[in-house]
């Protein structure tokens, strides 16, 4: 089974890339396809516990199952909002 990986912001960074294919194992997990991904670059291990998952665009617990030709994304933490001057604003 063939997946298509989607790294975004700072994983694609220490990736290297922001898109790659994997070759898995039927029945494979999100959490599988993330492992592969550690494999590959395990700079990304340093994101591991904090990383958000999304199959075909849809969020998606590390538990779910993915499928032939699936797009699976994996999103690091995102932080940001208002400034402390615009927090003064409201």
């Amino acid at each position: 089974m063939r997946v298509t990986v989607q790294l975004f912001a700072r994983l694609g960074d220490l990736a290297g890339r922001r898109e790659e294919t994997y070759d898995l194992a039927p029945g494979a997990r999100a959490a599988d396809v993330w492992q592969a991904v550690v494999t590959a670059h395990p700079d990304v291990r340093a994101l591991a516990g904090a990383v958000s998952c999304a199959i075909n665009a849809d969020f998606a617990p590390l538990t779910a199952e993915v499928h032939d030709d699936d797009e699976v994304a994996f999103l690091p933490p995102v932080s940001g909002g208002a400034g402390q001057d615009d927090r003064h604003q409201r």
